[in-house]
């Protein structure tokens, strides 16, 4: 530790708590899929806000970037530094307190690098319901979800991180601390600033601490497993599911059947639910609060007129994790799989059926023997749209990912929707967002960030 930075970060968090060693820093160096890999002087962990501020305003007085970064899940290679090797990642692992529960308030108060099952489980202990559903929840870290607005399969209800957040902590790029952590639901005292860093990237500051919304425990949940003919047909059944049950349908998920192949070819433990023929589509509901009885009277209905040719009710909470398993499972069975082209989009719901016809008519006539991976969040719009070609012509098709990504993103672009729905932008999608932002909106997002950081040392080369 002979560089002077290094020393001072020694003495701010202990020197065990930085890392240099090339073996000790590479698993913080690469991203959760394996695409972006970088280089760092150093990864340090603080364990306090004290800490991280005195961090920040180390490496600020020698100009050294910084790398905001959690639980390491970024699927956009927004937590993963460049390959310069002047980078200190500043790892808040160690930041995993809850500091407070308020269930009158209906509140918790947590540090960035709790987990958000650590939150969950805080959360219920309370008798209350921290409602972010995440497939990454025992790895994935509250800070990391606040810098991308995450959103998960509880949107529907309860909307992004943005929705469920009262205020934050944030150690600033000089090393100054704002707090915020203020439990308010009514603060009309000039800007809302913590909107400014939830979905930033870490590119305006590092989030330390949060105060986020909780609510009443479900006293009951019903979830099922519907075959669906078409996405046309899913949209139609989520219309009327929120007709009869409103705010009681807490999610409402699309699954293509090629990507429940995937999660069964690939995951032994998994296995449908039914024995019955497979469909082209399925959807995976949750109502939260609603008399089960009602729940499969209305299936029962909907089964009778065919609107769903088959579909299982789980009868215990066991049989309900196994089906959200299939679900959270795709990723995972994907990246078994092997490479891929993934797009995280959204659109407006009406508008899902047209986006999966038209990219699917145009994607195969430019790419015959293309193979697409479809889910997501149809309660809310969200798609994760991915992409592969059979085995042995993927390194090749791999190699075309820029146009592929045009042609999606323009089709998503003509539908009035968005190229980063819940995953961000960070090194992935920084330059192709030039394409679909006004200038306007350009040169508002390059005001912010100068104006907070006008050396551009935080999370650099991200977003912008």
């Amino acid at each position: 530790m002979s560089e002077p930075l290094i020393q001072q970060l020694a003495a701010i968090t202990g020197p065990t708590h930085v890392l240099t060693d090339a073996g000790d820093v590479q698993p913080w160096l690469t991203d959760w899929r394996g695409r972006y890999r970088g280089a760092a002087r150093c990864l340090v962990r603080p364990g306090t806000r004290a800490e991280v501020a005195a961090v920040v305003a180390a490496c600020a007085a020698v100009g050294a970037p910084m790398v905001p970064q959690g639980g390491n899940t970024s699927l956009c290679g927004a937590a993963t530094p460049d390959l310069s090797g002047a980078a200190v990642v500043i790892n808040l692992s160690r930041l995993n307190r809850i500091l407070a529960v308020d269930p009158v308030n209906d509140s918790i108060t947590v540090e960035a690098g709790c987990t958000l099952a650590a939150v969950q489980a805080a959360a219920r202990a309370a008798g209350r319901f921290f409602p972010l559903a995440l497939a990454s929840s025992g790895s994935c870290q509250i800070g990391g979800n606040l810098s991308t607005n995450a959103g998960g399969v509880q949107v529907l209800r309860y909307g992004n991180v943005r929705e469920l957040t009262l205020g934050l902590e944030v150690v600033l790029a000089d090393g100054a601390v704002w707090n915020g952590l203020r439990g308010l639901r009514k603060d009309n005292t000039g800007y809302d600033l913590k909107q400014l860093f939830i979905g930033a990237e870490g590119t305006l500051g590092v989030i330390t601490a949060a105060v986020l919304k909780l609510f009443a425990l479900p006293a009951v949940r019903t979830t099922c497993w519907l075959n669906v003919a078409t996405p046309a047909a899913a949209v139609d059944l989520l219309r009327r599911a929120k007709d009869a049950f409103d705010a009681q349908l807490t999610a409402f998920e699309l699954i293509s059947e090629t990507a429940l192949g995937l999660v069964l070819r690939h995951l032994p433990g998994e296995r449908r639910q039914r024995p019955s023929a497979p469909s082209p589509w399925y959807i995976l509901a949750e109502f939260s609060g609603s008399d089960p009885a009602a729940v499969e009277n209305w299936l029962a209905a909907r089964l009778a007129e065919q609107t769903v040719s088959d579909g299982v009710i789980a009868r215990s909470e066991a049989q309900a994790e196994q089906l959200w398993a299939l679900r959270e499972n795709i990723s995972e069975a994907q990246k078994i799989e092997g490479l891929s082209i993934k797009h995280d989009i959204a659109v407006p719901v009406s508008r899902i059926p047209e986006f999966l016809a038209r990219a699917e008519s145009a994607l195969t006539r430019a790419f015959p023997g293309l193979r697409i991976v479809a889910f997501g969040h149809v309660g809310d719009g969200n798609l994760h749209y991915n992409l592969s070609q059979p085995a042995g012509d993927n390194a090749a098709f791999i190699d075309r990912q820029p146009a592929v990504h045009r042609l999606v993103h323009d089709i998503v672009q003509a539908l009035d929707g968005s190229i980063s729905a819940e995953h961000g932008l960070g090194q992935l999608k920084r330059d192709e967002i030039r394409r679909y932002k006004s200038a306007a909106e350009m040169a508002l997002m390059r005001s912010i960030k100068q104006a907070l950081d006008p050396r551009g040392l935080m999370n650099p080369g991200k977003v912008l």
